[in-house]
């Protein structure tokens, strides 16, 4: 099987980054995003209520909101874009936006070919199955179809496991596939599914990963810029200690989640 870190790093190769050219190149990033005024930020637009474009087609939700604060802070304007998950990664490195609010798992994977702001909220894994199921543990997972969004850290956690699974682009697909009973069950990050699922009263049961410890979220920049990313982390620290953070957590989420 071939590892998320080797579809990492063969995003690397594949945005066409040099290493000698990266370092020159990001080396002023903050500067030159500090020129233009603004900072292209990136998501998948399916992650209620994270992100999510609502019905005047606008991506809204927890993640643009993060993002568009720690822009203002930094004397930026915010660009939303919406791009698949599975891809997001090697957008970044090929310069199509500057930056990945989109609740996107700090791992040491990733690490090696980003830098991380943050983390800026903590979730764990959960699995959910329909109500009356006879799923109750892992173990019951073995000869299921287990749906999981592509690219999340969840897909690698479960073909480890060597569970059957089907792989969809976003949360809204995944809810829908388990209530037409297409799946068995899907593993989630709890907050978002949670949520979702209450939105369209959806029922559902639930049992979390014992093995798995709580993960954070990040904000993941290109490599090499340290200037960015303090100044982006002292904004997010900013947001935290005068109470921005908890707002915007409130009116999206419905409660701190740092």
């Amino acid at each position: 099987m071939t590892s998320r870190r080797t579809i990492l790093k063969t995003a690397v190769v594949a945005a066409g980054f040099a290493v000698a050219g990266l370092s020159a190149a990001v080396a002023e990033e903050l500067n030159t995003l500090k020129e233009k005024g603004v900072i292209r930020i990136a998501m998948s637009g399916a992650y209620p209520p994270f992100n999510f474009v609502n019905d005047q087609n606008e991506v809204v939700g927890f993640d643009p909101a993060v993002g568009t604060e720690i822009a203002k802070r930094m004397g930026l304007e915010a660009e939303i874009v919406t791009t698949a998950w599975d891809g997001i990664i090697g957008g970044l490195l090929a310069n199509k936006y500057d930056a990945i609010v989109g609740s996107m798992t700090i791992t040491d994977e990733r690490d090696e070919v980003v830098d991380f702001v943050g983390p800026y909220y903590s979730d764990k894994r959960a699995i959910f199955t329909q109500p009356g199921s006879d799923i109750k543990s892992l173990a019951d997972l073995e000869g299921k179809k287990v749906g999981l969004t592509l690219g999340e850290t969840h897909e690698d956690w479960a073909r480890a496991k060597g569970y059957d699974i089907n792989t969809y682009k976003g949360l809204p697909e995944l809810l829908l596939e388990l209530e037409n009973g297409r799946v068995d069950a899907i593993v989630n990050d709890s907050i978002a599914a949670i949520l979702a699922m209450t939105a369209k009263e959806q029922e559902f049961a639930m049992f979390d990963d014992p093995d798995t410890k709580p993960f954070g979220a990040g904000i993941a920049i290109r490599e090499g810029s340290p200037e960015l990313a303090a100044e982006m982390q002292k904004a997010l620290d900013s947001m935290m200690e005068d109470g921005t953070y908890v707002a915007l957590a409130e009116k999206w989420i419905g409660a701190d989640i740092r």
